[in-house]
């Protein structure tokens, strides 16, 4: 490995893609060849890295002979067919989608956390949902030192969280609204500009959506805590990039806001921003861009004595997508 790895991205015109060709070059991963797979209609064209054009070309098994390192951000769909036939071309696959998060065999991994479980994987490694990654960092210190019971948590969610058709609607109707006209959805089933959509994929019989149920299953998982009560509310708002979750934490043993900031400013990944007496906590419009999810506005929950409230901020198409996948990549190098 000393030389290099080849790497192949799939989706690589996307807007995760894209991020993990920024977060390859940003962090000095040993790519000595890298190679971009997306769609049919994309082949031929081509995606910078390093600042080398790179040829786009068709998913085919022989075109990933030789590759060591395989990330997919594609769809969920694409997932399950393609990592598959990655895998058997010999890659190890470090996939960002929904397809194989929930699968035992599967490492489910966020390198700040868990990356114990990296070492079991079978050829494929998963990513969790970005609300998940998010939410989960300040969950992980609050959880070893005094043993999460409840969890309640609800997402802000940003529209590059829908990819690049997310980017491209909010702009279109805003620009639309300050034209004085009206601009229909395409790709959100309500106007995203100026409004909320308290609504992210399909609902269940239960009146949960799909959106909410990953942070509540992946977050057992990577915390290995099946028995955490957790209850999720997901929000789309217009807003370009970061993910905001309000959280409540129940523990067993009681943490204070102060111990708890000390618990947040020692954690890798994580970066106290709490002084309100200053107007200091974080928003998105200073967290994009970075990789540490941001935490503030620490105090005791009222209805609660074992329970904190407080509010974490994540830029999803980084720490919440590409960079944990790069990471997990880092490990496996490791």
């Amino acid at each position: 490995m000393a030389s290099g790895v080849t790497v192949a991205v799939v989706g690589a015109t996307g807007a995760a893609g894209q991020t993990t060709l920024r977060i390859l070059e940003e962090r000095k991963f040993p790519v000595r060849e890298l190679r971009a797979f997306a769609s049919e209609r994309s082949v031929g064209k081509t995606v910078t890295f390093r600042g080398e054009a790179i040829r786009i070309q068709k998913i085919e098994a022989a075109a990933f002979k030789g590759v060591d390192i395989a990330f997919c951000s594609a769809g969920s769909a694409q997932s399950k067919e393609y990592a598959p036939l990655i895998r058997k071309a010999g890659a190890t696959v470090v996939d960002k989608s929904n397809a194989f998060r929930m699968d035992p065999t599967v490492p489910l991994v966020v390198p700040e956390i868990n990356p114990h479980a990296a070492r079991r994987h079978q050829g494929i490694l998963a990513c969790p949902n970005c609300t998940t990654i998010v939410t989960v960092m300040p969950l992980k210190p609050l959880h070893d030192a005094g043993r999460l019971r409840r969890v309640i948590a609800t997402s802000y969610q940003a529209v590059s969280g829908a990819g690049v058709n997310g980017i491209a609607e909010l702009r279109e109707q805003t620009l639309a609204w300050a034209r004085g006209e009206a601009r229909e959805p395409r790709h959100f089933l309500h106007r995203i500009a100026f409004n909320l959509i308290p609504a992210i994929d399909r609902f269940g019989p239960d009146g949960y959506t799909g959106e909410e149920m990953k942070l509540v299953n992946e977050t057992r998982k990577i915390l290995e805590a099946p028995d955490i009560l957790i209850s999720p509310t997901t929000v789309r708002v217009p807003v370009f990039t970061c993910h905001s979750i309000a959280v409540t934490a129940e523990t067993e043993e009681k943490i204070t806001p102060a111990r708890a900031r000390d618990l947040f400013a020692r954690f890798p990944g994580l970066r106290l921003w709490d002084d309100p007496a200053q107007n200091r906590y974080p928003m998105p419009v200073e967290v994009e861009g970075q990789d540490d999810c941001f935490v503030g506005r620490i105090r005791e929950d009222l209805s609660s004595p074992t329970g904190l409230n407080f509010w974490v901020v994540g830029d999803q198409l980084r720490k919440g997508a590409a960079t944990n996948a790069v990471q997990i990549a880092e490990l496996l190098l490791g």
